[in-house]
């Protein structure tokens, strides 16, 4: 886990301008001062990402969003007060102090504060707001680990803090609450059940044909480098070829496969969620020509889990 001084040297190059990468409970995070235009250029410049994609800024407190936005909306509130710190991104509107660069010119801001203390000593150490989409390669795998950060940023991040593995294993579910009725933006490591519980029943809006309003709403996201396919509730797989990697939820396939990682061998959507991008890494590094995957049950943070399969699967055409 990061020691003080690390803290403390990340922090200082927070607030010169520079990047750092972080850990959170959800994937590591790519994080500049949200204040500072130009540092939030330089996001992305390094992950090659698209200026119409927004950014969420990371606060290290509850209490340091209202002086920030202002008055909050009932809805808003009181999702903040119980599920904060935690894996929930919430919209707000964009208060003048943040530059337009962070939020894609959106007149709306996604914020939130994460449930993993380095991640909030290292944002209270700033003294800033953090703007950190996930530490990777515009539309690659999430990192959830220090060397997956490394291995797809490198030399273009000026403070690696490796904080081990990630707890939840995606990102963060993204819900804007500032009207009557709460819209899901984005499935993420909190269920969708859960955020009902506060709000009740909420609508789920998972893309859009213009401007994404929320980070993660592009069809083609989250993917390995290697060609996924995603099989259909309930298909079987055909025997596996000697060059195909697969991955599976709970049952191992049958022989044949060059490499397999299981989900999970208790059928816990929860632990397949938290080893979804480590697996996909480890399957994408193994030298195959192709994964196969499986769905899981679409049940809580499943849905969230199936999710990311599709859309790393959306550029998949069969061989020819």
């Amino acid at each position: 886990m990061p020691a003080d001084g690390d803290l403390a040297e990340a922090a200082a190059v927070l607030r010169t301008g520079g990047l750092v990468a972080f850990p959170t409970e959800t994937v590591y995070g790519l994080g500049a001062n949200a204040l500072d235009a130009r540092a939030a250029a330089r996001i992305f410049e390094a992950k090659q990402r698209p200026s119409f994609d927004p950014l969420i800024t990371h606060l290290a407190d509850v209490a340091d969003l209202e002086p920030l936005v202002g008055a909050l909306p009932a809805g808003v509130a009181a999702l903040a007060e119980r599920f904060w710190p935690g894996p929930l991104t919430l919209i707000v509107d964009r208060p003048a102090v943040i530059p337009p660069i962070v939020t894609s010119g959106l007149d709306t801001m996604a914020v939130r504060v994460p449930d993993h203390e380095h991640a909030r000593r290292l944002i209270a150490a700033a003294g800033v707001p953090v703007a950190a989409p996930s530490a990777n390669r515009f539309g690659q795998l999430s990192p959830t680990r220090a060397e997956h950060v490394v291995r797809g940023l490198g030399a273009a991040v000026e403070v690696v803090l490796d904080g081990g593995p990630t707890r939840c294993g995606i990102e963060s579910t993204i819900v804007d609450a500032r009207g009557e009725r709460a819209v899901v933006l984005r499935l993420g490591a909190l269920p969708v059940e859960e955020v009902e519980k506060v709000t009740g029943p909420v609508t789920v809006r998972l893309g859009n044909s213009g401007q994404p309003v929320a980070p993660g709403a592009l069809a083609s996201h989250y993917a390995p480098r290697t060609p996924l396919r995603l099989l259909a509730t309930g298909e079987s797989a055909a025997e596996g070829r000697d060059r195909w990697g697969y991955l599976a939820f709970r049952d191992r396939p049958r022989p044949g496969w060059a490499a397999v990682e299981v989900l999970s061998a208790s059928g816990d959507v929860t632990e397949a969620a938290a080893r979804l991008f480590e697996a996909l890494h480890r399957l994408d590094a193994a030298g195959v020509s192709e994964i196969v995957a499986e769905p899981v049950p679409e049940t809580g943070v499943g849905r969230a889990v199936n999710d990311r399969l599709r859309r790393a699967a959306a550029t998949w055409q069969p061989a020819g």
